[in-house]
């Protein structure tokens, strides 16, 4: 899709709060990309790409070959191309979660959302499972090197209370 490589490295994965997810996450008052997938099968809640506004502009950029400075200069095939993208970074994790449990889990096409962190936070999904979950969630930290610019992206894994048991359970954690 790009012809380069492109190397990604996960340097952090936990449980975290929601209180503590601004740390993590960056400047609520950021403009993000949010790319929200919906699991299906036998784990009920959602995965969602953040991309910050640069990282969002440098893959479109990369991806469709031309110059992108900010979300405004995004169009609907960039777009498109970001849903690609989180559909391919987040069935990957998902996968390896499903080949690690057993699980058989499967995930919907992305819904893209564009505002500050802090509202992409808060949205009507991502709240009811923080609402079925104790405001905890799996945050996975990746970083990428694509033409030898350094940056990243946060995956975050909101199960609802039965799925995150399962999850549990099936990692064979007490």
């Amino acid at each position: 899709m790009l012809a380069q490589p492109v190397n990604m490295s996960t340097p952090f994965v936990g449980i975290i709060h929601r209180i503590s997810a601004f740390k993590a996450l960056g400047d609520p008052d950021s403009m993000t990309v949010s790319l929200l997938l919906t699991l299906k099968g036998e784990m009920a809640g959602v995965i969602m790409l953040l991309l910050p506004e640069n990282v969002a502009c440098d893959l479109v950029g990369l991806l469709l070959g031309s110059d992108i400075q900010k979300l405004s200069d995004i169009d609907e095939i960039g777009f498109s191309a970001l849903m690609e993208v989180s559909n391919i970074m987040c069935a990957s994790f998902v996968n390896a979660i499903a080949e690690m449990t057993g699980l058989n889990i499967d995930i919907t096409p992305p819904a893209l959302v564009t505002d500050k962190l802090r509202i992409v936070m808060k949205q009507p999904a991502v709240n009811y499972l923080f609402d079925k979950t104790g405001d905890l969630f799996l945050y996975i930290k990746n970083e990428l090197e694509i033409s030898g610019k350094k940056t990243s992206a946060n995956v975050l894994l909101l199960p609802d209370l039965k799925s995150l048991n399962k999850l549990i359970s099936a990692l064979g954690i007490n």
